[in-house]
């Protein structure tokens, strides 16, 4: 049976500052996150759930409408993915070929820019916003509360966590300024990269 672990965070808790604070990531990752796996498992355990994967679980359980299910353990993999795709890293340069397909599907690097902040300006309540690839096609995408891309056969590359506790403490309810420091300071592009050429 799966069960789901809480990752340490990649960096320290201080090393986002000045664009996340410490404190934000405290409350992020170690309240929230924690939450997301404790409950994840019980439901797991209670169902006694069979799947040889979390990413089966999570396209199961959106299949079948197992919400208890589906919301704890596609939040799960949506932090694991925001973790990992975190850096320190104002103004920070996108690897040329991931470059070169941006400029390809969106026209520009801040075409893309732009259109991932208006998702998740846009995405009402809580949620996510995306940069996916759809069938070799870079795209960008937003999802409601839980939602995951795989759900719908995209595979996630960059992802932001538009649920108010991601920025409430950094930036109180200004969800733009929130995901215009996020895009332009806090993005590994090096990981997203990696995504991209692993699934490309």
């Amino acid at each position: 049976m799966i069960k789901l672990e809480l990752p340490d965070l990649p960096y320290s808790k201080d090393a986002l500052q000045p664009f996340m604070s410490a404190e934000t990531l405290e409350l992020h990752h170690d309240k929230h996150h924690q939450a997301y796996v404790t409950n994840g498992n019980k439901f797991i355990e209670e169902q006694n759930l069979s799947e040889s994967s979390i990413n089966e679980i999570v396209i199961n359980s959106y299949k079948n409408n197992n919400a208890p299910v589906f919301n704890n353990v596609s939040q799960h993999i949506n932090h694991i993915h925001f973790w990992e795709i975190m850096s320190n890293n104002p103004e920070g340069k996108i690897p040329g070929e991931l470059e070169s397909k941006i400029t390809n599907d969106f026209g520009s690097v801040d075409q893309m820019k732009n259109d991932f902040i208006n998702a998740g300006i846009t995405q009402f309540g809580s949620g996510w916003c995306w940069l996916v690839l759809n069938n070799g096609k870079l795209e960008v995408t937003k999802t409601p509360n839980a939602e995951n891309p795989i759900v719908h056969g995209h595979i996630p590359l960059l992802g932001c966590d538009v649920w108010e506790h991601s920025y409430y403490v950094d930036f109180k309810n200004r969800r733009p300024d929130y995901l215009k420091s996020f895009i332009d300071n806090l993005v590994n592009w090096e990981k997203v990269n990696e995504e991209f050429t692993k699934n490309n």
